[in-house]
């Protein structure tokens, strides 16, 4: 297994991945930490649920919008980032929507 620092909006992360796989974890993590830069940019100030949760909500829009808006946005266009972008993204909203009917219970 090799670690793998990534930072995301100035946070540094890290993470494990299988050997060999390191560069495609770190397209992955600069695809997040654009997005989660571009949530920022529109939002304003996010706590980090929030920003990770609009990050995965902007790469599942711009997955559905088709691979000429990645190619646009400069992102990879590699088939396994793609994939781990989107258990990225779909994992984040699970983690936001479970935040978000914890804070609605108070």
């Amino acid at each position: 297994m090799a670690d793998v620092e990534l930072t995301i909006c100035g946070r540094p992360y890290q993470v494990r991945c299988r050997d060999g796989e390191e560069e495609n974890l770190r397209a992955a993590g600069r695809l997040v930490d654009a997005k989660c830069r571009e949530a920022i940019a529109g939002l304003g100030t996010l706590t980090e649920a929030r920003q990770f949760f609009f990050a995965a909500l902007l790469l599942a829009d711009q997955m559905n919008e088709g691979p000429g808006e990645a190619a646009v946005a400069g992102a990879e266009t590699d088939p396994q980032v793609a994939m781990a972008a989107e258990a990225l993204a779909e994992k984040l909203e699970s983690i936001a929507s479970a935040l978000e009917s914890g804070a609605g219970a108070h």
